[in-house]
């Protein structure tokens, strides 16, 4: 399968480090025009930095995407200048949090403000461009936290699963000009975000228990499934989540297998 994404222009939001980095970085390997916003300048200026040292195309804007005038000045420039949007990746994200009763309305408000209404703000900006062409691809950033969340999560837990939600209202809006809206829900892949590569041995062991494949996932996993989701490959597919998690809880304790298998000799704790 060759997937040819070469000359699509793509948006890739929260793109100055982590799953957003590994996005932005994977779409312009295949030749996509890869535009990254962050609000964090100095990680934009590192990744312009390294588009130009790999020859990769593609151009940095600042912008905070709960700021909904600085998001239509973004898009307005970015199709002035390319004179087409086929991608949007909404990743910018933050998943702080506490139990409810000591969870801070700012927390609450942080993560609905960035990872729902921040998601709202870009799609909404982006579609009329989309629309006119009468094409394009919409990927969303939930997480596992949307199907099952964790402890001390209900901020972060409840803006992904809204999330969702509104990816699938979205798809049917927007279906009738041939844009295809689809979320992700990432599970265990280690980031500056959530820390998982830090715990100490015995945590890190049993969140593995949980997962069907057995090992922390990847930031590439997540890159390789954009590039198929705004690939013709994945023309069909819209209006759902799909779970990039390693299986994690598929089955109610993927451990019996490991041990059914280390007895065999086939695995290793």
């Amino acid at each position: 399968m060759n997937i040819d994404l070469a000359g699509k222009v793509a948006i890739v939001t929260g793109a100055g480090r982590g799953i957003g980095r590994e996005i932005a970085l994977t779409l312009a390997q295949e030749g996509v025009i890869t535009v990254i916003t962050d609000i964090n300048e100095a990680l934009l200026t590192d990744m312009g930095k390294e588009f130009t040292a790999k020859g990769l195309k593609g151009s940095q804007y600042v912008c905070d995407v709960r700021d909904a005038k600085q998001i239509q000045q973004v898009i307005d420039q970015i199709a002035e200048r390319y004179g087409h949007i086929d991608i949007l990746v909404n990743n910018a994200g933050v998943a702080s949090g506490a139990p409810i009763d000591v969870l801070a309305e700012e927390i609450w408000d942080l993560n609905l403000d960035i990872n729902l209404k921040g998601t709202f703000l870009m799609c909404k900006a982006v579609a009329p461009v989309m629309k006119k062409q009468q094409s394009g691809r919409i990927m969303n950033a939930a997480s596992f936290a949307a199907i099952v969340p964790s402890y001390g999560s209900a901020a972060y837990a409840s803006s992904k699963a809204g999330v969702e939600q509104f990816t699938r209202v979205l798809a049917g809006e927007l279906g009738p000009w041939n844009i295809a809206v689809n979320c992700y829900a990432p599970g265990m892949i280690p980031t500056d975000m959530n820390h998982f590569a830090d715990l100490q041995e015995p945590q890190q062991q049993r969140l593995l228990d949980t997962l069907t494949f057995r090992h922390w996932g990847k930031k590439d996993d997540v890159a390789h499934l954009i590039c198929f989701l705004a690939s013709d490959y994945a023309g069909y597919i819209t209006g759902t989540m799909i779970d990039i998690s390693g299986g994690k809880l598929a089955t109610q304790i993927p451990r019996v297998a490991y041990e059914k298998a280390a007895s065999e000799g086939a695995y290793e704790f």
